[in-house]
């Protein structure tokens, strides 16, 4: 399921054509997506441009296509026995300000066409790397080749990539086994202010409406 695929089912319980979303999850990513409707749609922008945090597990020693779990392992190395110390200093090299380059498989797009598309095909495109940011981020269990961490990002992160980059720092590869977005700027997972994919896929709108934002909740919610 794509973040676009969600955006149809919404679609259909609201009954609604103008509809969008703010800011692509991963298919294997859970947790939160902004869905804009009406004239939300006119700060979807705005929106997507807040920070994020993102809950994830990175698995070390093998290194993917995808940089993630559904892509095909392509290279695998013995994991030493690193200590929280080391796996904390190659989190560090990625704190503040810092350049990223994007992975293939992403919505980016190369002459109109996402490179996704072009990754399918085989091909591999060179990619700008962009300016991030690392707000905060916290390791919450080191049981290697396992690693739980919290993350607060800029826009245009890719926390796949920041798995993949630790493994490349510690020398033995890794990629992001499991992925959940927590916050996206001022909304978190308040009770009874988010729906569930279930609810739309039901077609149960007057449980998604009463759960919905006005535009004066949102900028009440972001201190305008």
């Amino acid at each position: 399921m794509t973040s676009h695929d969600v955006v149809a089912v919404a679609r259909r319980c609201l009954n609604t054509k103008k509809i969008g979303h703010c800011g692509t999850l991963d298919p294997m990513a859970t947790g939160m997506l902004i869905l804009v409707i009406g004239n939300a749609t006119r700060i979807q922008d705005l929106l997507m441009s807040e920070d994020k945090e993102y809950t994830g597990t990175a698995r070390l020693g093998a290194t993917t296509s995808t940089q993630d779990r559904e892509g095909e392992i392509i290279e695998e190395k013995e994991v030493p026995a690193f200590t929280t110390e080391q796996i904390k200093g190659a989190f560090d090299t990625m704190r503040g300000d810092f350049y990223q380059t994007p992975p293939m498989v992403s919505a980016i797009k190369k002459d109109g066409v996402p490179l996704y598309k072009l990754a399918r095909q085989g091909k591999v495109i060179e990619r700008e790397p962009r300016l991030v940011h690392v707000f905060d981020y916290e390791l919450t269990r080191v049981e290697v080749p396992e690693i739980d961490f919290r993350v607060v990002c800029s826009k245009g992160f890719y926390v796949r990539t920041y798995a993949h980059d630790v493994g490349q720092h510690l020398g033995c590869g890794a990629h992001l086994s499991a992925l959940r977005r927590t916050r996206s700027g001022h909304f978190t997972f308040q009770p009874g202010k988010f729906t569930t994919f279930d609810v739309l896929k039901e077609g149960r709108r007057d449980e998604a409406l009463a759960a919905m934002y006005s535009l004066y909740d949102v900028s009440k919610l972001r201190g305008a």
